[in-house]
């Protein structure tokens, strides 16, 4: 959805409604992460000088008897918590540096395992209110070439293909990767209302050039479709969901959790061979878009969806060893721990510093280049 393309006064108020639902995901899900940072800082004796919801000039502010400050600020769009000492080696047993590195470690580490805990938890609410998220075949091109019994048929749910389950397009392309016309692949799925497990015999190679390449699989899999300038323009093949008992929630939610991370790493590591270009990408402003589309076709699932992919999504961001971010900080840590001895606490200042002005005027290229 694009705001310039609103054009009546319901439908900008409406849309406005969905961009403050994505601002508060985001606003949720970094304040967690924080979050993390305080309470494991405080199990160890950190001395915190600000937890801060938002960026900006403050609208609320309260002084604990300690000398810790709790501050809301203007733009909703971030938040930290400041120790004692961060940047520098100051004199105080309290201080962030005072303490070992192990100990800063699962202080820094504990933002981003936060985000994951808690995004888990949202998937498992998901999977508990609404079903693990499947494809459906909508319609297959009959081939005589084919057994139909070695064929996907009209209507199947596909549960899990070469022993993998199937949660989303990427876990279909990893069980077909490489694989070759002829081969016979195993599929579990969902026939008019029972679970069976079939071999499906490959109708083409499998290969794969991005995530967004699905012509293969529709190919291998004698799934109608049609493409047009190189691109798949439509398909039979649809999204579903499929009710899960409580011990496959108990199993299927860790196991999802963990494929949104890995799909995140499978873009970033498109992006470093440039498999995908950096018009993938988007800032705040774009992930807010995007997240108040998605919102606004799928309703509170998609808002559960979304809020789990965002907290996944910044706890592997976080955790990238990229100057500013909290892995660059535990590579300092790391250092130190071995070496016995810190690297210069100004030059890993400097560093730090460098890289948080990169990464803002990046996300706002990034956001930009989209809108231009």
């Amino acid at each position: 959805m694009n705001f310039l393309m609103l054009t009546s006064f319901k439908e900008v108020t409406g849309y406005i409604g969905y961009i403050l639902l994505a601002i508060l995901i985001l606003l949720i899900m970094i304040t967690a992460h924080e979050a993390g940072h305080y309470f494991a800082g405080k199990l160890f004796g950190f001395g915190i000088e600000e937890f801060a919801i938002g960026f900006g000039p403050k609208l609320f502010s309260r002084k604990k008897k300690d000398g810790e400050v709790f501050s809301v600020r203007l733009f909703p769009f971030g938040g930290f918590c400041s120790f004692r000492g961060e940047d520098g080696d100051l004199l105080d047993k309290t201080a962030f540096n005072s303490f070992s590195p192990w100990k800063r470690i699962i202080v820094l580490f504990a933002g981003a395992f936060t985000n994951f805990i808690l995004s888990l938890l949202i998937i498992t609410v998901m999977f508990c209110a609404y079903g693990q998220t499947a494809f459906t075949v909508g319609k297959v091109q009959v081939n005589s070439n084919y057994a139909v019994e070695k064929s996907l048929q009209d209507g199947d749910i596909i549960l899990s293909a070469n022993g993998k389950t199937v949660f989303l397009s990427t876990d279909l392309m990893n069980a077909l990767k490489d694989k070759k016309q002829g081969d016979g692949v195993e599929f579990t799925v969902k026939r008019q209302g029972k679970t069976e497990k079939i071999t499906v015999i490959l109708r083409a190679d499998t290969t794969f050039e991005s995530v967004e390449d699905m012509a293969s699989v529709y190919r291998a899999l004698g799934v109608e479709h049609s493409v047009k300038d190189g691109k798949v323009a439509s398909a039979e093949f649809y999204t579903t969901t499929v009710k899960l008992s409580f011990f496959e929630i108990l199993y299927k939610s860790p196991q999802f959790a963990l494929k949104l991370a890995g799909s995140i790493f499978t873009v970033l590591g498109q992006l470093l061979t440039g498999k995908i270009g950096i018009s993938s990408m988007g800032g705040t402003v774009t992930t807010i878009a995007m997240t108040a589309d998605v919102i606004k076709v799928g309703g509170f699932k998609y808002f559960l969806y979304m809020t789990a992919f965002i907290g996944v999504n910044l706890a592997v961001f976080n955790l990238l060893p990229f100057p500013a971010l909290d892995g660059a900080r535990i590579v300092f840590c790391l250092i130190e721990w071995v070496r016995k001895k810190p690297v210069s606490r100004r030059v890993e200042g400097i560093i730090h510093t460098v890289g948080f002005v990169l990464l803002i005027l990046f996300a706002v290229f990034v956001d930009l280049r989209r809108c231009f």
